[in-house]
């Protein structure tokens, strides 16, 4: 199985796909994806059996172009998003933002 970069479509093997995935936004239910290839960025929705392409409208994100991954399935954990296919496991991190405080003049 191959899956595309839907901009520069080129194709991946599962590995070097699932493996280009960070930044889990575990609110929004969204994984950032970096083409290997081109650099393209896109925000993608990992969904049970297949993969979401879309785009944020109005707070929220509406899903265009599905990819189907036959046996592929996810869990969501607090800090992370697990993808599994095959018996592989990909771990995809939340990214944790840290918050500067002011310190007193």
């Amino acid at each position: 199985m191959m899956l595309p970069c839907l901009a520069c479509e080129a194709r991946f093997v599962p590995d070097d796909y699932f493996g280009a995935c960070h930044d889990y936004n575990r609110g929004r239910d969204l994984v950032a994806w970096t083409c290997p290839r081109c650099g393209n960025r896109d925000e993608i929705r990992v969904l049970p059996g297949e993969l979401g392409f879309g785009y944020r409208s109005h707070g929220r994100y509406d899903v265009l172009d599905r990819i189907r991954v036959p046996g592929m399935s996810r869990r969501r954990h607090d800090l992370r998003l697990d993808i599994s296919l095959d018996r592989r496991v990909w771990r995809v991190p939340t990214r944790v933002l840290t918050v500067r405080t002011a310190t007193p003049a």
